[in-house]
């Protein structure tokens, strides 16, 4: 396999078509190399249109998905970064090429160690990654530019949007299945936020993620 090819038949025909034009972007995914981020039993598969697992319940998103989510959070160079849900650092090595500093929490023991030996790996150093349930909020190093939730929740807490600094964007996938919503929310202003729905999609819900409220007779 022509790993090269491959790659660029992936940005071609999965992310260009889905309205990924942001060369920036584009270009990263050719330097980031995302097969090393893969688990080595499904690296076969690190170019497929597809979610990967990680294990303990977690996936990859797919890299269109990724590339998407880069896309619309504009990420700057000045921009402290907050990531719920580190998997295998491949999401969380994009963010730190292209902000100051990444914050990447990760609920799970041992994806946090694949996580941070992947970053080590690639001499990614702007990224501290801190094992916690962050299903609700991570106030420890607010506030944030950014904040990119990688995982699902059916209830969007509101502690993220009030972790942002004025001008800051969170990317969530809210909903429960079938109907989830990929949102971003910008801070125009303290206390005053916008929402702009981007797609449907579905995937998997962060661990101890906020449920809504359920009525019973």
């Amino acid at each position: 396999m022509d790993l090269e090819q491959t790659r660029f038949n992936m940005v071609a025909q999965q992310i260009r078509t889905w309205y990924v034009l942001d060369d920036n972007v584009l270009d990263l995914l050719y330097k980031v190399k995302r097969e090393e981020f893969v688990p080595a039993e499904n690296r076969a598969a690190a170019f497929v249109d597809m979610e990967i697992s990680l294990g303990y319940g977690q996936v990859m998103l797919t890299p269109k998905m990724e590339a998407r989510i880069l896309q619309e959070l504009h990420v700057q160079k000045t921009d402290k970064i907050l990531e719920v849900g580190s998997g295998s650092g491949y999401m969380t090595a994009l963010l730190a090429d292209r902000g100051a500093h990444v914050y990447s929490v990760e609920i799970i023991p041992e994806l946090k160690a694949m996580a941070e030996n992947n970053l080590k790996a690639h001499n990614i150093t702007n990224v501290t990654v801190e094992q916690g349930d962050a299903a609700r909020g991570w106030s420890k190093h607010e506030p944030y530019d950014v904040i990119v939730l990688t995982a699902s929740t059916p209830v969007l807490p509101a502690a993220f949007q009030n972790s942002l600094n004025p001008g800051g964007r969170l990317f969530a996938i809210v909903g429960e299945d079938p109907v989830m919503e990929a949102l971003l929310i910008t801070c125009v202003a303290p206390g005053e936020f916008t929402t702009t729905q981007l797609f449907e999609t579905s995937t998997a819900a962060l661990v101890n993620a906020q449920q809504p409220a359920r009525f019973s007779f």
